[in-house]
């Protein structure tokens, strides 16, 4: 925690966004005049002390530092209330998103992907799975740097893998193995999520769009093929607690159909980071080498 606590003014200014586990505010720290990001984290008045969600955001952004990562600037306890000072981003990629009306293409999507796949590198390498990227956890620069935000449900990892809840990840960007109620996953689960992402870029909205578990299961079968053992497209699928064999039978398309906005080496990262076997799924640390970024190595 800051030992600054006691002499640190900051004024609230107007609110950035509100999710689970708290408010962000805009915020100007006054004794250097230093705009920040504020969040305020609500404490559970019928629990003692710190909630864990906020206490694992704390001592995961304490230990990494990383040009992708949002930086935590300070940490405040005081009257009953915890506050995490994060340097000011204008903006998360979804409003990005918003405010740029179409799709991104070409150059502008592969920094922003490599940008994305750069931290979460980063995060893995120091055994660090995120668990719930999305857009809104994303947030873009002016100058179109990204930086990986929103810790809250991250968690370190360890060989061999802990049994850890599944209810994590916005259902449009949760891995098909937790939906099928897998509790033994692995950093893959990040991996899944930035295809998503990466396909909701290039098509302008998002990729799989679900209204419950099943219905987001529904939606990538659909277009992925309905996983089985007998074709070899997921071994070990029917042992997941939540398969069942009368699932719907779809044939899988082509991604390249699905998303002609994308190159073909485009389409072979993407292909790689949806497959559905996640001991397949390409690492953070493949795909940063795949030839789709050449011209950002270069």
């Amino acid at each position: 925690m800051s030992g600054r606590r006691d002499n640190v003014e900051r004024q609230r200014m107007d609110v950035l966004g509100e999710g689970t586990y708290g408010v962000v505010y805009r915020a100007i720290d006054k004794t250097n005049n230093q705009i920040v990001a504020l969040k305020k984290v609500r404490l559970d008045r019928t629990e003692e002390g710190i909630p864990q969600t906020a206490l694992r955001e704390v001592s995961i952004l304490q230990e990494v530092h990383h040009l992708n990562i949002v930086n935590l600037l300070d940490v405040i306890c005081a009257d009953g209330k915890l506050y995490l000072i994060f340097e000011y981003v204008e903006q998360d990629l979804k409003k990005a998103m918003e405010k740029r009306g179409s799709p991104y293409t070409g150059i502008a999507l592969k920094r922003l992907i490599y940008q994305l796949l750069d931290g979460l590198y980063f995060c893995h390498r120091h055994r660090i799975v995120h668990r719930d990227l999305k857009p809104q956890n994303i947030l873009i620069t002016s100058d179109q740097a990204l930086k990986i935000a929103d810790f809250g449900l991250a968690r370190a990892f360890q060989v061999p893998m802990h049994t850890y809840t599944h209810e994590v990840v916005t259902l449009w960007y949760r891995a098909p193995e937790i939906l099928l109620g897998e509790r033994h996953y692995t950093p893959a689960v990040d991996i899944w999520s930035v295809g998503c992402i990466m396909a909701e870029l290039a098509k302008g909205k998002v990729m799989f769009r679900g209204d419950s578990e099943i219905g987001q299961l529904f939606e990538v079968f659909q277009v992925l093929g309905t996983p089985t053992e007998s074709e070899g497209s997921w071994p070990g699928v029917s042992r997941l607690p939540d398969y069942r064999e009368g699932f719907p039978r779809w044939p899988a398309q082509s991604l390249g159909a699905v998303l002609p906005q994308l190159d073909a080496d485009a389409i072979d990262l993407l292909s790689q980071m949806l497959r559905y076997n996640h001991a397949d799924r390409i690492s953070a640390k493949e795909a940063l080498q795949h030839p789709w970024f050449n011209e950002i190595r270069a």
